[in-house]
């Protein structure tokens, strides 16, 4: 029933609102990485949409498209998801494809499990399904796969097109040349071999009650009711259009594909032809392989150059003006059955359940600011002045320049108040006719934004900010003006429940006069959502009681309810790229141009609105695929639903996800949370995917939800998984590094007790060796003392030697010239002969030279010995001479104490050196000194 109200307004608006096009989305063969023939759209339980693409089948999640290809590659002719199976039929192949635990699609042949052999060239057209049986029509049998029996049967069934159609739980088909056919206890029966089932290819079966339909390539429809076939007449009858599929939508009404005039949709009752799209109005291609009905009523269209999605019951209809003949559209207006538009190039019109062209009114070139019915009147506010429109008729009435709107004059039902670029003027209606009074003397300020209450107005000036303004009671000049200084930007004024609001950037006032501007609370809030703020001015619907406005998703109206004073706030989405081209910033428009219905002006033509078609969306989001890798590369996929564990090697993780809405107006935002990782729910964001790199070790739970439209999913999708630790902190590297920790702790440790004792021996040998350094230092000490001793005793044995030969060399000097003096005496006596015979003997004495052996002996022992024992030949005269050599004494100190001549000296010493035997270039004392 719900489908059915939807149709009828579907059906009245589009009379309405003629050329006006559901929304269109072309998805190309570069976009979903394909061929360009696609031969049939089904889809699954899960809402993904599959495709069979000339050589592949494609996978379409809402976000991505995803590619599989048969083993063999074969033309790919069919497609039909049952279950959790997706059945395809290809070339001399049939089977069904299922989805692993990573989300891809694996193939399992069927036709390989047959005895009976394929024919040669047979490709499968038709995939339907009927209880436990899939039927896999191909343009010579019909193979009946039994799923409970995994068993199989074969209708022989030649024919030029393949169709089937279930109706009433009966199979129906065609056998060319002789009629059509069904099925019962599994053998083909026949139903009837009019001419009509016999002569021209079937593209529909369906039924009508107890009847069938059948829709033949001709585009014509017959009645068969058991008995009689009969002309089922259609608006496409005279149309001799050739078809090459067709469905019957959930409504009731049709969709025909054409081979070269895109698709018909068709009334139920095939009177009415509610549009035809081909690729002139948004198409690819004009070609029509395939069409399919979704879960949410989009129709898809399998072209032959790419695939299409038309969203036949979608709120929004659009207008394109692809030629620009309209331009930007600022105002519409729907009065009489007349549509105007007013643009930046003039006012064009046209009859509302026309499908024609919008065509310009005369002298209205220029820019359109403004279109308002008052009292049955339409005014054009205009870049030239102030226009009044009838029909195709435009009357300038002012030519007062740059008209923003008018406004009527409470208790003056003859006077309008004008907002001009220039101030504010009057219009006047005298004898029915509207004319220009007055321009109002002392207010030059440009008022687009004004509001009037008895002689009292307000402007809004984007820069200046606001004017209360005072007038005379002639409406003729101003008495008094107050200026107020801009609150914020971005600003306008409007009427609301009879009060009077101020809107800018920081908020919506409410306005009581030029000392009265107090921020609204309740509406502000309401208005300036964090999540979906506004972007436009405020735009009143009096006849509603509705406030329209902008946001950054979509379109906002807010309305009071009638059983209290609370406002409600009523969001339609529209996504980003399409909001785009709604209009000029500040500019941005919205009118009503029937009950419920609204016209949005754009860029290039306009959007119109349905309200009765607003529903909220249902949808849910869907963990499509999680890919893993190391830093360089995502490479490998993880089950998604089961708990994942990878290597920390490969501690990058991608999740994709998405929800499989296909209405272009319906923009979808996601928001995820991972937890142990981030806190709380990210920003919303339209990226289907989301990648983690180098994530730490540990257990995560990642969650995804989505905003559709303005709706949350109605589900999150939760995967768990873990990071293992790394090899080098695995329980048994942990355990190998406590062994190996306490295995250094046990070798340190001994070690440190080497060492230790070690140091301690060392420090032990070292004190020993300090002890026996120091003993030895003082042995040294003590030898030391002795040798000073014995050399303090040779040097006293030395001075005494020295001191005994130097008295024996004085005393026998002494004596020598003592003897030498006696000598010299004449006449001697006896006395004195005795004298000298006694100085003689003391010169002689051997006590002297025993004295001066033994001194010789203590200071240089051994020495006379030595030498002795070398040279045995020595006498003591010899020996006496060295001991006085070896004293290092002259032959002139040498004489005296031998009592001879220094001459007799050298003669024994030369006698000496003859003895030693000594070269003639040693020295003899050296050789003395050095014994």
């Amino acid at each position: 029933m719900r489908l059915l109200i939807a149709f009828l307004l579907f059906v009245f608006s589009s009379t309405l609102f003629g050329q006006e096009l559901p929304p269109i989305k072309n998805y190309t063969p570069k976009e979903y990485n394909g061929e360009f023939q696609n031969w049939g759209v089904t889809q699954s339980p899960s809402k993904n949409i599959y495709v069979a693409n000339h050589t592949s089948l494609l996978e379409f999640d809402g976000s991505k498209w995803h590619q599989y290809k048969l083993p063999t590659s074969p033309v790919i002719r069919s497609v039909k998801a049952i279950g959790d199976k997706i059945y395809t039929g290809s070339y001399r192949e049939f089977g069904y494809w299922t989805k692993n635990p990573n989300g891809e699609l694996t193939y399992t042949s069927l036709s390989q499990k047959m005895e009976t052999s394929i024919t040669e060239d047979e490709e499968f057209w038709e995939i339907v399904t009927l209880d436990q049986w899939v039927l896999f029509q191909s343009l010579d049998r019909i193979y009946i796969y039994d799923k409970i029996e995994d068993s199989f049967k074969i209708i022989e069934a030649k024919s030029d097109k393949a169709n089937m159609g279930i109706v009433n739980n009966n199979v129906y088909f065609q056998i060319a040349r002789e009629g059509l056919f069904t099925i019962q206890n599994g053998e083909p029966e026949l139903v009837s071999n009019d001419p009509v089932f016999t002569k021209e290819p079937i593209v529909g079966l369906y039924g009508v009650g107890n009847d069938l339909l059948i829709l033949t390539e001709s585009s014509r429809f017959y009645r068969y009711d058991s008995e009689n076939v009969t002309p089922w007449e259609t608006a496409m009858d005279d149309l001799n259009i050739k078809l090459y599929s067709s469905i019957r939508l959930n409504d009731s009404s049709f969709v025909l594909g054409s081979i070269s005039n895109g698709f018909y949709h068709l009334s139920p009752d095939g009177e009415t032809i509610i549009r035809n799209i081909d690729q002139e109005k948004g198409l690819n291609n004009n070609t029509v392989l395939s069409l399919f009905e979704d879960a949410e009523n989009n129709l898809w269209l399998g072209l032959d150059n790419g695939i299409a999605t038309v969203n036949l019951y979608s709120p929004f209809n659009e207008y394109v003006d692809k030629l620009g003949n309209l331009g930007l559209v600022y105002a519409a207006l729907n009065h009489e059955g007349h549509l105007y538009l007013g643009t930046n190039q003039g006012l064009f019109y046209r009859e509302t359940a026309s499908q024609d062209n919008f065509s310009l009114i005369d002298g209205t070139e220029g820019q359109v600011w403004n279109l308002q019915l008052l009292d049955s009147t339409i005014f054009c506010g205009h870049n030239n002045g102030t226009f009044i429109i009838d029909k195709n008729q435009a009357e300038l009435i002012s030519d007062y320049p740059g008209t923003w709107g008018v406004k009527p004059i409470k208790g003056h039902n003859n006077l309008l108040l004008q907002g001009n670029y220039n101030g504010l003027s009057i219009l006047e209606k005298v004898e029915e006719t509207w004319k220009f009074r007055n321009a109002i003397d002392g207010f030059t300020i440009s008022s687009r934004f004004f509001e009037m209450d008895s002689l009292q107005i307000v402007v809004d000036h984007e820069k200046k900010g606001l004017y209360f303004i005072e007038l005379d009671p002639s409406f003729r000049e101003v008495k008094q003006v107050t200026n107020v200084e801009r609150i914020g930007h971005s600003s306008n004024i409007f009427s609301f429940q009879d009060e009077l609001y101020y809107k800018t950037n920081a908020g919506i006032y409410n306005i009581d006069g030029a000392n009265d501007i107090v921020l609204d609370s309740t509406m502000t809030q309401m208005i300036f959502n964090q999540n979906d703020e506004q972007v436009s001015i405020i735009i009143p619907e009096n006849s509603e009681q509705r406030l329209w406005f902008f946001t950054k998703y979509g379109l906002q109206y807010v309305t009071q309810s009638t059983l209290s004073n609370r406002l409600n706030s009523s969001h339609i989405s529209i996504p980003q790229d399409i909001r785009a081209n709604f209009g000029v910033s500040g500019f941005e428009n919205i009118s009503k141009i029937s009950d419920f219905k609204y016209l949005i002006g754009s860029s290039n033509g306009f959007v119109s609105l349905d309200l009765t078609k607003v529903e909220p969306s249902k949808q849910e989001v869907q963990l499509n695929s999680v890919y893993f890798g190391d830093y360089q590369a995502l490479d490998f996929k993880a089950p998604k639903d089961t708990k994942g564990a990878f290597e920390y090697v490969n501690n990058n993780i991608r999740i994709e996800y998405s929800v499989p809405e296909f209405d272009k107006y319906t923009e979808v935002r996601y928001q995820y949370k991972m937890e142990n990782l981030y806190e709380g729910w990210s920003e919303w964001s339209e990226n289907t995917e989301v990648t983690f790199k180098n994530l730490s070790f540990g257990d995560y739970t990642f969650t995804v939800r989505a905003m559709v439209g303005n709706n949350l999913s109605a589900n999150t999708v939760s995967y768990n998984f873990t990071i293992l630790r790394p090899w080098y902190l695995s329980n048994l590297a942990l355990l190998i590094y406590v062994l190996t920790i306490a295995l250094v702790f046990i070798l340190v440790h001994r070690l440190y007790n080497n060492y230790y004792q070690k140091k301690q021996e060392s420090l032990i040998k070292q004190n020993r060796k300090e002890l026996e350094r120091r003993e030895l230092e003082k042995k040294e000490r003590i030898a030391q003392i002795q040798t000073e001793k014995l050399q303090n005793e040779i040097d006293s044995k030395n001075r005494e030697l020295a001191i005994s030969t130097m008295s024996l060399v004085k005393k026998n000097k002494f004596l020598s010239a003592l003897k030498s003096q006696l000598k010299d005496v004449p006449n001697k006596d006896k006395n004195i002969r005795s004298v000298i015979r006694e100085i003689d003997q003391n010169i002689n004495s051997e006590d002297d030279w025993k004295f001066f052996e033994d001194a010789f002996n203590n200071a240089d022992k051994d020495f006379l010995k030595r030498i002795k024992s070398k040279h045995d030949s020595l006498t003591n005269n010899d020996l006496r001479l060295c001991a006085y050599l070896r004293l290092n004494l002259s032959s002139k100190e040498i004489a005296p104490l031998l009592n001879i001549s220094v001459k007799s000296v050298e003669m024994k010493r030369y006698r000496l050196r003859k003895k030693f035997d000594l070269p003639h270039h040693d020295n003899l004392i050296d050789y003395i000194l050095n014994f």
